[in-house]
């Protein structure tokens, strides 16, 4: 069975990835599975670039295919914000909520019709002589007033889904999946992987 790993201890994210490859022959592991693994600095100023970095990172230490993404939140209103500094928006270690409460407080007194934003992950696909391809995802919507649900992680209680007139975190992982940023992205770095697994064999 061929391996690949995801450069993430997110539970979440290696569940995405199982789904998506789900009747193949690969076997997903993340950096649970590798405790000595390196923490990688996001040094990057773009998504594409910290998703190469991480991805290269962790396929020099593993020995293995790695997959790493790179995602965050681009809200209009705010320039850009937090963009590739979502993870860690109110500080190093900020949990969802704390991220969440600050972009809310930024956004307070933006009308709705100006609260428009944007998902974006980006994936980059690794081995240990270097990338093999990335590949990106968007989703857009807006921010609500007030976090919504229970579903999901990060940024999705706040961020509303016009199709399904919910937030992320109402959805059920498999309808979040059809239209997130995330979801298409790897929708994308599926076929990069077996394309680079059919060159292998």
């Amino acid at each position: 069975m061929f391996e690949i790993v995801i450069s993430s201890r997110n539970k979440e994210k290696k569940r995405e990835l199982k789904v998506l490859l789900k009747g193949l022959r690969i076997k997903v592991l993340d950096l649970n599975d590798f405790p000595a693994a390196p923490k990688v600095k996001e040094t990057g100023e773009t998504f594409e670039a910290n998703a190469k970095i991480k991805a290269l990172k962790i396929a020099e230490f593993t020995g293995r295919l790695t997959l790493a993404d790179d995602s965050g939140l681009i809200v209009k209103a705010l320039g850009g914000k937090p963009g590739v500094h979502s993870a860690r928006f109110a500080g190093d270690g900020a949990t969802y909520e704390e991220n969440n409460c600050k972009l809310l407080k930024l956004l307070e007194g933006v009308p709705k019709d100006k609260r428009s934003a944007k998902f974006v992950s980006v994936v980059a696909i690794a081995d240990q002589r270097g990338v093999i391809g990335t590949v990106r995802g968007e989703c857009s919507g807006r921010i609500t007033l007030a976090p919504k649900g229970r579903n999901g992680f990060g940024y999705d209680p706040v961020f509303f889904s016009p199709g399904f007139k919910k937030t992320f975190a109402e959805l059920t992982p498999s309808r979040k999946n059809s239209i997130s940023h995330r979801g298409r992205a790897l929708k994308k770095a599926r076929a990069v992987i077996l394309s680079h697994l059919r060159r292998s064999l």
